[in-house]
């Protein structure tokens, strides 16, 4: 006989086995096999046991067989903690800067750079669209952001403005409230202190540009809008600004929260004054806000 034949007899050579009780040996099953079909099961479940290791080791058990895993991660990780590092040093620098102009102010040197707080290159570059209109800061602006030095406003000779000089000009309510405290400019009070519920949204009052979105230690949050013919509003104390520097508005639309933020606040209320070609006015002859 031939090793040819010899070995396909061993290959297809059926082996019967039988599976039974240990107590009374009754058959439970049998099943037949040969070597043939043994080795295909073996190749099939080494194949199955191959794929089965190799999506592991891309997955769960990446990090315990693939060594670019680890190098990856710790790239990862390097780069996380330096964008924090950035953050810090960024956060740090403003901080110091802070600390500079509370101790000019403290030394009498001066107090917050109203540089700082308005660029007027950022409001020029908003927008070059004709149908939008970008009010650029004049010198009358740049004196009411002198409101914000450690030194007052001078108020000594103010201009005499009716509420006819705006008869064309519609103004929203920035908010509707409680008037506690009415304009007093001669104990530098310029504007109007108006009570509201917690989280009542602020509004501007007419359309116009941001040019100051900032927080300061007396009055908080703090956001102005530069309207048409140099006319400003301010609106101190809130909780939160949604605006930023060189955001143009609309009439009516949200730009803040109302809050209790700064040392001169004495509760939630939201401080509203308007300003005219660097003079203060009395936003109640213009607005009703009950």
């Amino acid at each position: 006989m031939s090793i040819r034949i010899k070995i396909r007899n061993w290959l297809t050579e059926k082996y019967l086995i039988v599976i039974r009780k240990k107590q009374d040996f009754s058959v439970i099953g049998s099943f037949n096999v040969s070597f043939s079909r043994a080795i295909i099961l073996g190749v099939l479940s080494l194949s199955v046991i191959f794929f089965i290791s190799l999506v592991l080791t891309r997955t769960i058990l990446r990090q315990w067989f693939d060594p670019v895993y680890i190098e990856t991660e710790n790239t990862a990780k390097l780069l996380k903690l330096s964008d924090i590092v950035d953050s810090l040093s960024i956060a740090v620098s403003q901080k110091d800067a802070y600390l500079a102009n509370i101790q000019g102010i403290i030394s009498g040197n001066g107090g917050i750079d109203s540089t700082a707080l308005v660029n007027p290159s950022t409001i020029k570059s908003v927008s070059d669209s004709p149908a939008n209109t970008i009010f650029e800061p004049s010198e009358s602006t740049l004196s009411i952001l002198d409101e914000f030095k450690s030194a007052p406003m001078d108020y000594s000779n103010p201009v005499g403005i009716s509420s006819n000089s705006f008869t064309e000009t519609f103004f929203f309510a920035p908010i509707k409230g409680v008037l506690t405290s009415v304009f007093a400019p001669q104990d530098d009070h310029f504007g109007v202190d108006i009570v509201a519920k917690e989280n009542e949204p602020v509004k501007a009052i007419a359309d116009g540009t941001v040019i100051l979105a900032s927080w300061t230690l007396d009055t908080g949050y703090i956001i102005s809008v530069q309207h048409s013919n140099e006319l400003i509003s301010i609106y101190k104390h809130n909780s939160v600004i949604l605006k930023k520097v060189g955001d143009l508005v609309r009439a009516g639309e949200i730009i803040s929260i109302i809050g209790n933020t700064g040392e001169l606040t004495t509760g939630q209320h939201l401080h509203f004054e308007l300003w005219y070609k660097g003079t203060p006015l009395n936003p109640q002859e213009f607005i009703t806000f009950d």
